[in-house]
């Protein structure tokens, strides 16, 4: 057993270090590169020089939002993964960002966000996630009780049908205001309202601590329903709570940063080999990966043509998917050396 913790805490600090390099990483590089020792002057002196300007406006609100972005979904992830018991569950698979794609596209071919101002992008996709989050939940505990399989078909029938009606007002929209909806589907970290920042970031850490109040029923779920119920876990009411804990979280992170996918999906999964399936260490070694993970792709978004920007879900979905492959082929080699 104490072996098991000293693991857990070599995990945890292996993870902490990496994520304070990734931080400093993507603080120092870009069209003009900073060494460790100048961050710490220029933020230090606090003038209003170029160096300043950039790490206060530019990297630094990239990297807590990638913090906080990144942590959400991978939490996401993983609590949704846990309810479903099936690890193909992602953030995105209950229609969430279907539906904050069509309230974005909906503000932008209206003309919303020049009447009122850039904020109602955000505010326009978390209501379309909202709306999905608010529907998936509505038609699947009709009878007081919630089918989880019931739920994950809806998810998927209701994203379908979402994704479809953003398409059509793409159709039927100018190129101009196309080109703006595409922009934001593929997701950015470019985000210059601190505020909006602040809200994710403090949302997302606030999650990560209410989620361990749900390690007990998480880890009594792995072995189904009905055994967890006879272990004394209400499994409707846990259900339903993380399912709307997990469903915020990824409503408001598409809201903020646009469609980023692949990280409540890889992120889980490979924690899972690393550190086993007990989310008394899963919850937070997911969040704090998750983190690393969208802050280093947030680096090679901003650096490998630059000095253009390629969108952050460009790549999240290239390496996201790779990683997944290969994680895939290990363990298909792994169970068919432990069968043969």
């Amino acid at each position: 057993m104490q072996k098991k913790y000293l693991r857990w805490l070599v995990y945890l600090a292996g993870l902490i270090v990496l994520l304070i390099a990734s931080v400093f990483l993507s603080l120092s590089i870009g069209e003009m590169n900073l060494g460790v020792s100048d961050i710490f002057r220029v933020l230090r002196e606090g003038n209003d020089s170029m160096e300043y300007t950039i790490l206060s406006q530019i990297r630094i609100p990239r990297v807590l939002l990638g913090i906080a972005v990144g942590g959400a979904l991978s939490l996401s992830g993983i609590l949704l993964q846990g309810v479903y018991r099936n690890p193909l569950v992602e953030p995105y698979t209950l229609g969430i960002s279907g539906g904050a794609s069509l309230g974005v596209a909906f503000a932008i071919v209206f003309g919303l966000h020049q009447l009122v101002g850039s904020f109602v992008l955000p505010v326009a996709g978390f209501a379309g996630s909202f709306l999905i989050i608010f529907l998936v939940y509505t038609i699947s505990s009709r009878s007081g009780r919630i089918n989880i399989q019931s739920m994950l078909l809806t998810g998927v029938m209701i994203s379908f049908i979402a994704s479809s009606s953003m398409m059509l007002l793409m159709a039927t929209t100018s190129s101009e205001n196309l080109h703006g909806i595409v922009f934001w589907i593929m997701g950015s970290l470019d985000e210059p309202d601190m505020s909006l920042i602040y809200i994710t970031l403090i949302m997302a850490i606030a999650s990560l601590a209410a989620s361990y109040l749900f390690v007990q029923p998480l880890n009594a779920l792995r072995l189904g329903e009905e055994k967890a119920k006879h272990l004394g876990i209400n499994t409707d009411t846990t259900i339903k709570l993380l399912f709307l804990l997990a469903s915020l979280l990824a409503g408001v992170c598409v809201a903020v940063a646009g469609v980023i996918g692949f990280v409540g999906l890889i992120i889980p999964h490979l924690m899972r080999m690393l550190v086993g399936s007990d989310y008394r260490i899963l919850l937070v070694s997911s969040f704090l990966s998750g983190s690393i993970f969208l802050v280093l792709s947030d680096v090679i978004a901003r650096t490998f043509i630059s000095p253009n920007e390629l969108p952050i879900g460009v790549i999240t979905g290239i390496v996201g998917g790779i990683v997944f492959l290969l994680m895939m082929s290990q363990s298909s080699v792994n169970s068919l050396k432990n069968n043969g």
